[in-house]
């Protein structure tokens, strides 16, 4: 008895050409303090604070669990680096 291997060829190929799900991992960025802001760190749990002379850096993290977005962690540099920079290097 023959066996028809047509249908289980095609499954097969159209199984290989289905466009893959993008995944989403956590990242941190490096960006200046705006005015107004009123972001707190996730490490020390005060207010990343803006300064008008000082050009003060803080550090945004879009953070990802099982491949969805879940929430935007804020940090002081010193206190990214403190935590072992848990989301990369931060671009700049």
């Amino acid at each position: 008895m023959a066996t028809d291997t047509s249908a289980s060829s095609s499954e097969t190929a159209t199984q290989t050409t289905a466009p893959k799900r993008k995944r989403w991992k956590s990242r941190a960025v490096s960006r200046t303090v705006d005015a107004g802001n009123s972001a707190y760190c996730a490490v020390c749990d005060e207010l990343i604070k803006f300064r008008a002379r000082i050009r003060a850096e803080q550090i945004i993290c879009n953070v990802y669990v099982k491949n969805r977005w879940d929430r935007v962690e804020h940090y002081h540099p010193e206190c990214y680096e403190e935590a072992g920079a848990p989301y990369g290097e931060p671009k700049g």
